[in-house]
């Protein structure tokens, strides 16, 4: 990494490292690691453990009226690789990630991006600490934390997954009724999320717009298990 390259990337991450080794290492995906075996596979896992936690303290903190399926329900949006991929691009960073040739010939996937991310929190944490590390978080997703929460009651996935599919796929998701069932004062309504004609997993629901809300759910889960460009099994079977 050269010098004007770090420090590039420090202004777009708003910290300076004391160890730039740290940052180097963060920005290393395995595809292109060295014979030694060095990239950021490591402070992925990390990464991963302190964004669970400082998420967690966040929302626990902030809504104290909330259940703990409240609670995990935003979570589980708020650090889901969508969301990662989305903040680690927004940051601008996704420019300065050393892959291997197969994969520097293409758009980078959803999972690189989050790792890198999660890479990217382990080092500010072993650079600095925890402090510093949460700063980063709490900036960088802050924005994703408001769009799931800013319905008090109701976890806005149908907002998060528009903000996402307008932004990476260029498609805004519509939502069909494929069944109902019960009697009129109870029905139950089975919507599916359909995103550039392709119809994804289906959530069910006592109004259609619950309904809506479990199928983006469902759906961005999915969206988050992608890899290379290539749907999973689940997303095709859907």
């Amino acid at each position: 990494m050269t010098e004007s390259e770090r420090t590039e990337i420090e202004s777009l991450l708003q910290y300076s490292f004391k160890d730039e080794s740290k940052l180097d290492l963060a920005l290393t995906h395995s595809s292109s690691k060295s014979p030694d075996g060095v990239c950021n596979e490591r402070q992925e896992f990390l990464g991963d453990a302190i964004l669970g936690m400082v998420i967690s303290e966040q929302l626990y903190r902030q809504f104290p009226d909330y259940d703990e399926g409240d609670l995990t329900r935003i979570k589980s949006v708020v650090v889901s690789r969508p969301v990662l991929a989305m903040s680690l691009k927004e940051i601008g960073l996704d420019a300065y990630i050393r892959v291997g040739r197969g994969l520097g010939q293409r758009k980078l996937p959803r999972s690189v991006l989050a790792n890198v991310f999660e890479a990217i929190i382990c080092a500010i944490y072993e650079d600095s600490g925890l402090e510093e590390a949460r700063k980063f978080i709490l900036g960088s997703l802050k924005n994703q934390i408001h769009s799931v929460i800013q319905d008090e009651h109701e976890k806005n996935y149908k907002s998060i997954l528009q903000q996402y599919t307008q932004k990476e796929m260029a498609s805004t998701p519509t939502y069909k009724v494929v069944s109902q069932k019960g009697p009129d004062h109870s029905k139950q309504f089975q919507v599916v999320a359909v995103i550039g004609g392709r119809e994804y997993i289906s959530g069910w629901g006592r109004s259609k717009k619950e309904a809506e809300q479990r199928a983006a759910e469902q759906t961005l889960l999915i969206l988050g298990e992608e890899a290379g460009g290539q749907t999973t099994a689940a997303a095709s079977e859907a």
